[in-house]
């Protein structure tokens, strides 16, 4: 078991973004396609954390003409470059999944004051 603890802290990074529930994030994302690589991003409201680690995640949610899109993204990834801040937002639940089921304006979370 210590063997196990040993190779997950090495592997975890140094740097943790800041990832809030609720809040609007530009995640930058390495993509390879056959011998090239190329950095996406995806954009979105953070709608969910989960684990601790190693194996901590986040849900990263968006609409795209018309259509919800998710990616689950590992913090510790080194496929995940960086997560920048767009705005914060208000929120009182620490899952946001209500958020499926609202459509237009009733799917944005109020942004964070202060």
């Amino acid at each position: 078991m210590d063997a196990l603890k040993l190779i997950s802290d090495a592997s975890l990074k140094a740097e943790v973004p800041e990832i809030e529930i609720g809040s609007t994030v530009r995640v930058h994302v390495k993509i390879r396609e056959g011998e090239r690589e190329r950095i996406q991003m995806f954009e979105g409201t953070v709608i969910a954390k989960r684990g601790s680690g190693i194996s901590s995640t986040f849900t990263v949610r968006h609409v795209s003409y018309g259509v919800g899109v998710e990616r689950v993204f590992p913090v510790h990834s080194p496929n995940v470059v960086a997560v920048d801040l767009v705005r914060r937002g208000k929120v009182r639940r620490s899952k946001l999944y209500y958020l499926r089921d609202r459509v237009g304006k009733a799917a944005k979370v109020k942004e964070k004051l202060g």
